[in-house]
Formats: C-alpha cells, structure tokens, sequence
C-alpha cells in the first residue's frame, strides 16, 4: 500500500523534470521582431499648407480661411536617419498665397507665391522605448528661408510630426512646422503643415532589447551544450581515436593496394612494350602495300599478343619512304595500314582494338629525304607499320 501512495508522487516528479529539460533549451531562433533599424535613408513627396494670418497659434484648424495651398504636389525632402535616433532632414516647397485667404491681419486681395527651404534636425521618439512601429513620432528644430508675401526672411523652425509605416519601406508624413522669423522685422511669423508619402532605403538593422535578450540566452545555451560535450569521459575520447586510427590504417591499406596495382600495370605496360619491340616493325617492299612473309610474321605475333592480353588497343601507323611524290606516298602509306589492320583482323582481332593512321613520307627515321642519296637498305627503314599501345 505504501508502495501505491509513493507511485503519483514518483509521476509527477517525472514529469517536472521533463519540462525542466525543456525549458532548459527552448526552440529559440530570431526574428524580425528581434529587429530595430538603426539607420537608413529616407525621401518624400508630397503636399503643404501655409497658415500666414499672423495670428500663429489662434484658429489652428481654420482650413478655409487661414490655410494656403495648391492642388499637385508642392514638398519633396530627403533625409538620413542615424542609430542614435537623430535624423537631419533637407526641404523645398512651394506654395500660393491665395485670394480672400487672411494673410497677415488681412484678406489677401492678390495671389502670390511662396518658396522655403529648411533644414532640421529631427529625434525619433520610438527611440525611447528602443523598437519599431507603424506609429512612429518625432520632433524637431532647424533653420531655413522663405519667401512669403513677397517678403524674404530667415526663420527658426520647431517642427512636431509622425510617420506611419505601411511596410517597412513605405509610410505617410504628417508634420506641423511652427516658422519665427529671425530678424525682417516686416515678416510675420507663421506655420506650415505637410502630409506626404515617404520612401526608406538604404536600411540597416540592428537588435533590439528582446532581440539582445534573445541573442544572450542563445548564446549562453551554444556555450552550456559546448561544455557538455568538452565533458565526454576519457572512454569516448579513446573510443574516437581507436576509430581514426582504424580509418587511418585501412585507408593506407588502400593507399598501398592501389600504389601496388600501378605498379603492377606500369610493370605489365614495360613487359607488353618489350614484347612489341621485340617483334619489330612490319616492312615493305618498294612500291607495295602487300605484306610479305616477314610482316605478316610480326603481325601473327602481335595478334597472339593482343589474344593474350584482351584488354589491349593498338593505334597503327604506316609510313613510306621519301621516293615518289608526297601524294603518291601518302596514298601508299593509306593502303599499307589498311592492308596492316585487314590482317590482323584476319587473325582475330577486334576492329575495335585497332585504330589507323598513315603519314606517308613525313615521319622518316633517318635522314633519306628528297635532297639525300640513301641506299636501299636505309629506305626500307621508312618503309614500316609501327605499333603503339593506346589502351592496356
């Protein structure tokens, strides 16, 4: 009975040990979640409304009365975002000072254009919580210059904004830049509002906290397995090099079987070539493509050769001597060879074992060319089927 009461409690400790073990190597692997981008390049186009009252700050939202703007794109930037969350920012835009707009305390009775290029330098909010988001706010402060009212002036600018990503490359721009002149004391200070798309390129990506994290505990579980296996027994490691030394062995066993069987065929090759030469050249006679008793001697001999050796393959080559023309001799040097393999076939031999070639009076073995007297018996020398091994 004691034994039962003992057996849940044994159960569940099984159990608990087995999640341990899982818990102690989770499936970890990073992800784009695990991601942050520190830096990038960014462009924008799109569209500005200029609220010039001279009010600033009061009826923010009077579209109708206050805000200036055109139909078509009129604000393109360009930008670069930096790890630290600063981002520098350089912007053009074009506007008109429409009829029956309030412009600086009064209704304006004659369109006008405006111009401005600022620059500023931006932070990045979501910085501060050190991850990406499709809602991503900033603020900002720079300087540039305007053309407003016909009247030109520098400005102080403090810019608040947000971007909303659609995808990692592509979001909208919506930002509120607030304009202080900086000394045309007959300028008036005044507000611009942008909305646009914005394209970022050029990223790159670094880890955020949770990615870090994730980083740190992989890397701590790489390093726990890596002591795990430092910590195999002597037992094994003996095992292992019992293994390389038997694998070592057998393949300078192989290495010595195969050195032996090149041997072996290069003796085989030198006794085969021996036995070719000593059965000599098949002659001619002058003028003739016939073989006489001696050639086909040597040709009965290397056929009992290539009988003995089946895996050999000949290449056969006859010549002539320099008498004639080289047309005539080239013919004839054809004929022999023909002749020279008709025969050995005759005897036996595969045609797949021979193989042809004539060089007519171009490969002499002395010197009885066209320009030298030469007795017969040194013409005859030229007058041959030479045999050369080409497979064995």
């Amino acid at each position: 009975m004691k034994n039962l009461a003992i057996l849940p409690i044994l159960v569940f400790f099984i159990s608990q040990q087995s999640n341990f073990s899982q818990e102690l190597e989770p499936n970890l692997e990073l992800t784009s979640k695990d991601s942050i981008i520190e830096r990038s390049w960014h462009v924008g186009i799109g569209f500005n409304a200029v609220d010039d009252s001279g009010d600033m700050f009061d009826e923010l939202f009077a579209v109708d009365s206050q805000w200036n703007y055109v139909y078509y794109p009129s604000r393109v930037n360009l930008g670069r975002y930096f790890k630290s969350g600063i981002g520098i920012d350089a912007i053009a835009t074009y506007n008109k000072y429409q009829e029956g707009k309030l412009i600086e305390g009064s209704i304006n009775t004659v369109e006008k254009d405006y111009y401005a290029v600022d620059s500023r330098v931006t932070y990045d909010l979501m910085k501060i919580f050190k991850k990406d988001s499709w809602f991503d706010p900033y603020v900002g402060v720079g300087l540039g210059y305007a053309k407003a009212d016909n009247v030109g002036r520098g400005t102080y600018n403090a810019v608040i904004g947000f971007r909303t990503w659609i995808s990692e490359k592509f979001g909208i721009d919506f930002n509120a830049t607030g304009k202080w002149r900086i000394s045309n004391d007959n300028a008036t200070n005044h507000l611009q509002h942008g909305v646009g798309v914005v394209y970022r390129f050029g990223i790159e990506k670094g880890l955020n906290e949770s990615g870090e994290e994730k980083l740190a505990l992989m890397e701590a579980l790489e390093k726990e397995k890596q002591r795990q296996l430092d910590s195999l027994n002597q037992v094994e490691k003996e095992k292992e090099l019992a293994r390389k030394l038997e694998m070592e062995r057998a393949f300078a066993q192989q290495q010595a079987e195969e050195e032996a069987k090149k041997a072996a065929r290069e003796n085989l090759l030198k006794e085969i070539e021996s036995q070719i030469a000593e059965l000599g050249n098949a002659y001619f006679d002058l003028n003739s493509s016939y073989l006489n008793k001696n050639a086909k001697t040597v040709l009965k001999g290397l056929a009992e050769m290539m009988e003995k050796y089946p895996q050999l393959e000949l290449e056969i080559s006859s010549h002539a001597d320099s008498r004639g023309s080289e047309t005539y001799n080239q013919w004839l040097s054809e004929r022999r060879v023909n002749r020279t393999l008709e025969y050995l076939m005759e005897q036996g031999v595969s045609e797949a074992r021979l193989h042809g070639e004539s060089f007519g009076e171009t490969q002499l073995l002395n010197n009885c060319d066209d320009h030298t007297y030469c007795p017969e018996d040194k013409h005859k020398v030229n007058r041959r089927s030479e045999f050369k091994i080409v497979k064995y």
